[in-house]
């Protein structure tokens, strides 16, 4: 038996083919190609498992005439093909009408033509539920004319590619509408993303924000109907080689389809993410005119926010209008035309993790993303203050190990060049300029050199901080603290920023990274100095991040907890107390680097942010607390110091990385 197959490469097709040449042994499968897609066949017979004397290529072209087939193709088919299925269309809801108008509809008049040409058998057509556009109730098998909403032009498309089968084909017909084909039932395999794993991003983005066992909030939605790619390919190959049923259609459909809500949540229990145990039913919005719903979705910052959401998450903007989808399919003719076959939908729950485990292995675009350091930095000109020593050097040496053009600023020339030494051991490019940073026309000049020597300035790395640890009440007449890492602090690297953005405008890239302090976050006291330039700089980089986020410049401020350098030397009691390395420091400044976020912090840090939000008095008598039993340190004092008693010990370890 002969058979000849549209779409055959295609992730439905190439699988229909393999069961047909199960069939038997003598069974022969003709399947259409383009000409430069030829090569692609080879991995298509490895799967097959045949030789080209059972499967056999045709070259042509869906969207020419006859489809493109050679008269001399076209004369030894003739009258040997006893089925033909098409398969080939455009199944994208982001593709465009024009294209969809030339596959879908003209693809299938040019297949009609050329399978009357040949005298086929029968010819099967893979449309689609969504022929039935968004009709509003349950759509029967035996309805066509009744189709309603058709306006976006896939469902346009795949009516009209319906219609020229049933009233232009002269050869037997049986129509098949699949609904949303997702992977194989037992290996989840698929080759694209679309339907339902368009939400395996925002899935996983919950999983990594939320525990699983916190209950969250979600959407009810209309009913989708969801069927694995085994199904639909052994639905199809049975019915097709059943006696009887020419000019029918077959729903190719689960009789259990579930609303939105309920799939969400099974893929968020296959992808262990917290469930959605509020459900709001998003009909409820209905009352509200498509008009307005439109008019606030044009408006340029919702607009803007809406594609950005969406981008983030690898969502077309067109699934947001199908959250309401209307239309429920009754399949009676296919349950009956395979009753007794043992052919059925597994239950979605049975399989769900099998889908999302092999998109998170093979199609999560993360994974298609150059997360390297190098490929982020390779060749750019990488500005890192403070680099003679600590947090600036050890950012230093990873930028030169990823091959960028390092450029090291600091105040003192001996100990700058002596970490050149290091840096420049490491690879890549490294340059030098001694400045220091609290002179604001200083830090104008070296910019201008840099931009002069090197052409630009791609990332900026404000490490460069002046720390100053005492109580207010020892400060009255230490006025110039607070002055002296104000002037560092904030106004030494606001001055960078200023002189380096028009740079970064001009080339529409650049990411300004800010080394601020956990500090700002856990406000512990005998920091007001630092932590008060630090904040500064924090709520600048906020307001500015908003200015230029559509030229493509980032910012970042890193919340650093406490770091094992030269700066924190002159206070004994951390010397007993948990730091990070300056390397570890400098994995952070990677990390801000590669996935360019807004702040990075650690979980104490953050909790300690929310617990001044939700509790600032108890958080004010608990910080009190620890200031009264951290006292001054030595430096402060004028004297010594003493050894760290146990209490001092134990709560250092307890706020790992908070300043004391």
């Amino acid at each position: 038996m002969a058979y000849f197959v549209t779409g055959a490469t295609g992730f439905i097709g190439s699988r229909l083919v393999e069961k047909l040449l199960q069939r038997n042994n003598k069974s022969k499968v003709y399947f259409l190609v383009r000409e430069n897609h030829m090569e692609k066949t080879e991995a298509l017979f490895e799967r097959w498992g045949v030789s080209k004397s059972r499967a056999v290529p045709i070259v042509g072209d869906l969207t020419q005439p006859l489809l493109g087939i050679s008269k001399k193709d076209r004369d030894r088919l003739r009258g040997k093909v006893k089925h033909l299925f098409h398969l080939a269309a455009i199944y994208d809801l982001g593709a465009s009408a024009e294209k969809q108008e030339a596959v879908n509809v003209d693809g299938t008049r040019n297949m009609v033509a050329f399978a009357e040409d040949i005298e086929a058998g029968c010819v099967h057509l893979t449309s689609s539920i969504a022929a039935a556009g968004l009709y509003n109730g349950v759509f029967r098998e035996d309805m066509f004319d009744e189709a309603e909403g058709l306006d976006h032009p896939y469902y346009r498309t795949k009516h009209e590619s319906e219609k020229v089968v049933r009233t232009e084909c002269k050869v037997p017909w049986r129509v098949y509408r699949p609904g949303v084909v997702v992977g194989h039932s037992e290996t989840g395999e698929i080759d694209k993303i679309d339907g339902p794993y368009y939400f395996f991003k925002a899935i996983q983005a919950l999983r990594k924000a939320i525990p699983a066992w916190m209950p969250t909030v979600g959407i009810e939605g209309g009913r989708i109907n969801i069927v694995p790619v085994d199904y639909v390919v052994d639905a199809m190959d049975y019915i097709a080689h059943k006696k009887g049923l020419d000019g029918k259609c077959f729903h190719l459909t689960d009789p259990d389809a579930k609303r939105i809500g309920d799939i969400l949540n099974i893929f968020a229990h296959a992808g262990h993410a917290p469930a959605m145990t509020m459900r709001i039913n998003a009909s409820m919005f209905g009352f509200v005119p498509g008009y307005v719903w439109k008019g606030l979705a044009a408006f340029p910052p919702v607009k803007r926010m809406i594609n950005a959401t969406m981008e983030g998450l690898n969502m077309p903007p067109d699934v947001l209008k199908f959250v309401n989808y209307p239309t429920r399919f009754d399949s009676r003719e296919a349950q009956k035309a395979l009753k007794g076959s043992g052919i059925s939908v597994p239950a979605l729950q049975s399989y769900a993790w099998r889908l999302w485990d092999y998109w998170e292995r093979n199609l999560d675009p993360d994974l298609f993303i150059d997360r390297s350091l190098s490929g982020k930095v390779a060749g750019r000109v990488v500005v890192v203050t403070g680099a003679s020593s600590g947090i600036g050097k050890a950012t230093a040496i990873k930028m030169a190990e990823a091959g960028a053009k390092v450029v090291m600023v600091a105040r003192t020339e001996e100990k700058l060049l002596e970490a050149r030494d290091e840096v420049a051991a490491a690879g890549g490019e490294t340059h030098v300029y001694t400045c220091d940073v609290s002179d604001l026309d200083a830090a104008d000049r070296v910019i201008d050199k840099i931009v002069e020597d090197l052409g630009s300035v791609d990332f900026l790395v404000n490490n460069a901080g002046r720390s100053i640890r005492r109580g207010v009440a020892s400060s009255f007449d230490r006025f110039h603290d607070f002055e002296r890492t104000m002037q560092l602090n904030y106004f030494g690297a606001l001055r960078l920023i200023m002189r380096s953005l028009p740079h970064m405008m001009a080339s529409r890239r650049g990411h300004v990274i800010n080394i601020s302090s956990i500090g700002v976050l856990s406000n512990a006291p005998r920091f007001s100095a630092y932590v008060a330039s630090k904040a500064a700089l924090d709520a600048f980089t906020r307001c500015a991040a908003s200015e230029f986020s559509h030229m493509q410049i980032a910012f970042t401020t890193i919340n650093m907890p406490l770091v094992r350098t030269p700066m924190i030397a002159p206070t004994k009691l951390y010397q007993n107390v948990p730091t990070i390395s300056p390397e570890e420091a400098a994995d952070m400044v990677v990390e801000a680097v590669v996935k360019q976020p807004k702040r990075i912090a650690t979980r104490l840090g953050i909790f300690a942010q929310i617990a001044h939000l939700l509790a600032p008095k108890t958080m004010e008598l608990g910080m009190n607390e620890a200031f009264r039993l951290f006292p001054d340190s030595a430096a402060a004092r004028g004297d010594k110091g003493s050894e760290s008693s146990p209490e001092q010990i134990a709560l250092a370890q307890f706020t790992r990385g908070i300043h004391w």
